[in-house]
């Protein structure tokens, strides 16, 4: 870790030392307006310290970004009285909603005066602008010269934004020229190149925080986490370091020897019936939930075909479960059915009048034996959020493997061994499925959309997925 803190790793321990001594001591900083409004974590303090004109602060889910950048900008707007400055995000909800709250807390916390507008905040201590605007519209940043800027998830948005915003960074009468961002790992993409690589640009540099600074956590919240995102993921998001996620092998947690066993049906549990309505092939899997764990019993994989006939063979199947309810030992009918699947089913035709959700409404709502309800989403998950989804029930960070599938799914084992993620022209990895077979993909989302639905990952804090359109 002392490595990639780069030039400002000697000065961790000193800092920590001086942390803790202060929270032994219950002072309070004061001083600096950004001092007013928090004392600052060690990598926090390093952040805020570095001398670079560019400068970024990395870290894991619960590692004080957010206050980190609100102090920074308040730094920054002192340090430059009179003159503007833009705080950015990914997008203008996230902007609005977490990336702009931070900094009124932080001012608020600091009694700072201010007064917030529409499109900015106004501090009338030093008269200084902070303007609000948002990254996913880059040509929208070219405007008036900059004192500074500082950028939100600096990693969910466009280098060509940040470019723009670098190139305004020439205010004549600025006194601390400064462009910085913070942010939550995602690989080795153009952030890390920039920032933190062997060949960063000049002039640039990043603290990564530890993860266990904020003592503000539950003391459980990083063990917690663990029973809820795979090993690769845990480590990215939650210890905040640079892995390829997006490289290779998309279900890389799967294992033949431990996720490939005979699945057998519980009547005491529902089935799950979860569809991808793509048309050559398509595909469905049936399963079980029981006990926080998957259990898939068999895949249906019907080449050129349609929905309605989708429905026929996933009746057929069916039986077989509702003859071991009607037995004796049991007696249970109907069946009870949950149903997951591909929310585009909601647009896509395969009658000339009807959605093929529709389509599988109007037949389960003919079989009294079938008791459905439906669990499809209006929109479907992001597909790196279903992968990572699955693959923490394949083997989650704690060594926990929680998806069993049945060996007769030979077309989803299939895709959970050979499934990669795309490359662009550059031979780079991007985060969505590589396609170019046309029978891969297919099984493995339709389970997907079950698991990411019934055991999709919701951090509690982190990067803002449902503000970043992701």
């Amino acid at each position: 870790m002392g490595e990639e803190l780069g030039p400002w790793s000697s000065d961790l321990d000193q800092w920590t030392q001086q942390y803790e001594a202060e929270q032994r001591a219950g002072e309070v900083a004061t001083g600096e307006p950004w001092r007013r409004c928090y004392s600052p974590f060690p990598s926090q303090r390093l952040f805020h310290e570095a001398p670079e004109r560019f400068k970024g602060f990395s870290g894991p889910v619960g590692s004080g970004k957010s206050r980190a950048l609100a102090g920074e900008v308040i730094r920054l707007a002192y340090g430059n009285p009179g003159l503007p400055g833009v705080l950015a995000a990914p997008t203008y909800r996230m902007l609005e909603d977490v990336t702009r709250q931070a900094v009124m807390e932080a001012l608020e916390e600091g009694n700072i005066p201010h007064v917030p507008r529409k499109w900015d905040i106004l501090l009338t201590e030093p008269q200084s602008v902070i303007r609000l605007r948002s990254m996913d519209k880059p040509t929208r940043l070219v405007g008036s010269n900059l004192a500074w800027f500082a950028v939100d998830e600096l990693t969910y948005c466009k280098e060509d934004a940040w470019k723009r915003l670098e190139a305004r960074l020439r205010h004549p009468k600025a006194q601390a020229l400064e462009g910085c961002a913070v942010w939550t790992p995602k690989g080795f993409d153009w952030v890390h190149g920039r920032f933190l690589s062997d060949s960063r640009v000049d002039g640039y540099s990043a603290i990564i925080a530890a993860p266990g600074e904020n003592t503000a956590l539950p003391p459980d919240f990083y063990d917690r986490l663990k029973a809820s995102y795979d090993d690769k993921f845990y480590q990215q998001e939650v210890l905040g370091k640079y892995l390829s996620i997006f490289a290779g092998q998309a279900y890389y947690a799967f294992d033949r020897a431990y996720n490939l066993r005979a699945a057998q049906f519980d009547p005491r549990h529902p089935i799950c019936w979860a569809m991808d309505f793509n048309v050559n092939p398509m595909a469905s899997v049936l399963c079980q939930i029981i006990g926080g764990s998957v259990y898939v019993l068999e895949e249906i994989v019907l080449p050129n075909s349609n929905t309605p006939e989708s429905c026929r063979v996933f009746r057929e199947r069916v039986q077989r479960y509702l003859d071991i309810l009607q037995g004796d030992h049991y007696g249970v009918v109907p069946l009870q059915l949950k149903v997951y699947g591909d929310a585009a089913g909601n647009q896509r035709k395969t009658s000339a009048d009807r959605t093929d959700w529709k389509i599988v409404q109007d037949f389960l709502s003919k079989e009294p034996a079938l008791q459905p309800m439906f669990l499809g989403g209006i929109s479907n998950p992001t597909v790196k959020g279903r992968v990572n989804a699955m693959n923490a029930l394949l083997c989650n960070a704690g060594g926990e493997r929680r998806l069993v599938v049945d060996p007769s799914c030979r077309e989803l084992t299939a895709d959970l061994e050979q499934v990669a993620w795309k490359t662009d022209t550059a031979g780079n990895s991007i985060s969505e499925l590589d396609k170019s077979n046309p029978k891969r993909t297919h099984v493995s989302d339709a389970l997907g959309y079950l698991v990411e639905k019934e055991f999709g990952l919701r951090a509690t804090s982190g990067p803002r997925s449902e503000y970043l359109g992701v």
